[in-house]
């Protein structure tokens, strides 16, 4: 008893401490949205919802049906969700579903994907009072927590408040891992409040271990991004076709303000080759598509974007694609996608889109965030990693000319997520028992 005493005040020390940084940096927070929203406006917009203050008619708790929550920082972990909420969508129509993203992009996938089949707010900061906030107004029966979205006062608040949480297609690169070196013992804490940590890979499960998961509760049950659902590839591949014809065409896409000039050095290279390459550019945050199309066109080139004119023009260099939702879909019109955020320490961005979608897939050296996929894909032959922007541009000219090189990829890469699928099966098998009974 005594060493329960114990633990339980070390905890509120922690928690308290913890809090305490998170209150004085308040002032910080609201700089940040003000700062964030001269670069995206959407920034400016529901304040309320960053600090749990609701409204009373919004009370998604009260309306009778039990609550599944599931939360999804941005884009990437949106779509990674997309196969766990279709199912609960189809499975379970007693439930009512809220969805919490942080970004503004990742809001506006949600609405894309779903519109108003579930709810939506943005999840507020891990202060004590806002999260008990949410839980309150919201009172889910069950939290299901995406990737790496390890909040102490938010999965601490969840025990606090009797709701099951599990963090599904956990990852946990060995750089985030140091990262929470400082914060080791409350999120150690925190980590053994969760009913499970549902990890995407070995090594992913063994990092949660080393945070402090239980043993017991980390099981592996594979990556869900292997069991999205790539619909209607072929026909939009076809309607790109009616537009440009035969022309070759490769993908630079989630890049980042830093990759940008490497990325027209490229296709400046690469058109001495081919006269009519076309670029199809997909920058990583919308605020950046504005820069990205005066640079293509300071790079000499005719450039359309999809807001402009739909599909590009036989006469285009470069088409920025400046819309969201669309990447996986585009990746299919290309022949070789260069994956951006891994010519910079960013970590690197999924790179199972464009081999799912049947493109030779090019990345930089910085995978660290997808280092296991990355591997996997590297093992089985699809996909080519080049040690900085010349080597990158070297692969891509490379493969634009070699086919059948291209054809051996992209057969591996489908075989590869062919045989990863399953993980959306095992995640619903391991969460069943704290599913809210159906009526």
């Amino acid at each position: 008893m005594q060493a329960g005493f114990l633990d339980t005040m070390i905890e509120r020390v922690l928690r308290a401490v913890y809090s305490a940084a998170l209150y004085l940096l308040l002032p910080v927070t609201v700089y940040h949205l003000i700062w964030r929203g001269f670069r995206q406006r959407d920034y400016f917009l529901r304040w309320n919802e960053r600090y749990a203050v609701y409204g009373n008619g919004d009370n998604v708790g009260n309306h009778g049906r039990p609550v599944v929550w599931v939360h999804a920082v941005s884009v990437g972990e949106v779509n990674a969700a997309a196969p766990l909420v279709d199912a609960l969508l189809s499975d379970r129509p007693d439930l009512r579903l809220l969805v919490t993203t942080i970004t503004p992009t990742g809001s506006a996938r949600v609405r894309t994907l779903w519109g108003d089949a579930i709810d939506h707010v943005y999840l507020p900061y891990d202060l004590p009072g806002a999260v008990s906030r949410f839980l309150r107004h919201f009172r889910p029966r069950l939290a299901l927590i995406l990737e790496t979205e390890l909040w102490p006062n938010l999965l601490l608040g969840c025990r606090d408040h009797g709701v099951p949480t599990y963090i599904v297609n956990a990852r946990l690169s060995e750089r985030s891992l140091k990262g929470y070196r400082v914060l080791r013992p409350l999120i150690a804490r925190a980590l053994r409040t969760t009913r499970g940590v549902l990890a995407q890979s070995e090594a992913d499960r063994e990092r949660f271990r080393r945070l402090g998961a239980p043993a017991g509760s980390a099981h592996v049950t594979g990556n869900l991004k292997f069991d999205i659902a790539h619909v209607g590839l072929p026909a939009f591949a076809a309607a790109f076709s009616t537009w440009v014809g035969e022309r070759p065409a490769w993908i630079a896409a989630s890049t980042h303000a830093e990759e940008e000039a490497a990325v027209i050095a490229i296709h400046h290279r690469l058109r001495k080759r081919w006269p009519d390459l076309l670029l199809l550019w997909a920058p990583r945050h919308p605020e950046r598509f504005k820069a990205v199309t005066q640079q293509s066109v300071d790079g000499g080139w005719r450039v359309s974007t999809r807001r402009l004119t739909q599909w590009p023009d036989r006469d285009d260099g470069v088409f920025v694609i400046d819309t969201l939702g669309e990447l996986i879909a585009f990746y299919g019109c290309a022949q070789v996608a260069f994956v951006g955020g891994s010519l910079q320490p960013i970590g690197g961005h999924n790179l199972l889109e464009p081999a799912a979608a049947g493109t030779a897939v090019v990345s930089g050296p910085h995978l660290h965030n997808f280092s296991d996929i990355a591997a996997q894909l590297e093992q089985a032959g699809a996909l080519r990693i080049g040690a900085d922007a010349d080597a990158v541009g070297e692969h891509i000219e490379h493969l634009l000319a070699d086919t059948a090189t291209r054809a051996r990829m992209v057969e591996a890469a489908r075989g590869l997520v062919a045989q990863g699928r399953g993980a959306l099966a095992r995640t619903l098998a391991a969460i069943a028992p704290d599913m809210p009974a159906a009526y």
